[in-house]
């Protein structure tokens, strides 16, 4: 015989489950989805022209000696030919500072410390990789 008085209960484990994988399906295709717009861009009136910035390369062999774009110079005078060099070049130049792995930190720093003190702001370590 059957109770009429017995509540039924609800299983809603099913329509959870079947909600949560709703809601990965939506939270993975949703950052994938484009939207194209037509856009007329207006015409500009000032055509400007690229320019080459010249760079200076600062290239440090494992014995120490030092080229600037293809000019030798040594290590214990750097600091008075470099600031000579910089008198003729735009503060604004950037330069890249290349060193060899097998050199200590303390000389490529102080390689760093001699452009950044004759007044260039734009100075790179480049590394290979």
């Amino acid at each position: 015989m059957y109770d009429y008085n017995q509540k039924p209960d609800l299983n809603i484990t099913p329509l959870v489950d079947v909600m949560l994988v709703l809601l990965a399906i939506l939270m993975i295709t949703a950052p994938t989805m484009e939207y194209e717009e037509q856009l007329v861009l207006p015409q500009g009136s000032i055509k400007q022209e690229v320019t080459d910035i010249k760079k200076l390369n600062i290239s440090i062999q494992k014995d120490k000696t030092i080229s600037i774009d293809n000019n030798k110079y040594s290590f214990a005078n750097f600091e008075n030919e470099f600031k000579t060099l910089s008198g003729t070049l735009e503060k604004e130049t950037p330069i890249h500072i290349r060193a060899d792995k097998t050199l200590y930190y303390g000389d490529v720093m102080y390689i760093l410390k001699v452009t950044k003190e004759s007044g260039f702001q734009k100075v790179s370590l480049i590394t290979d990789g």
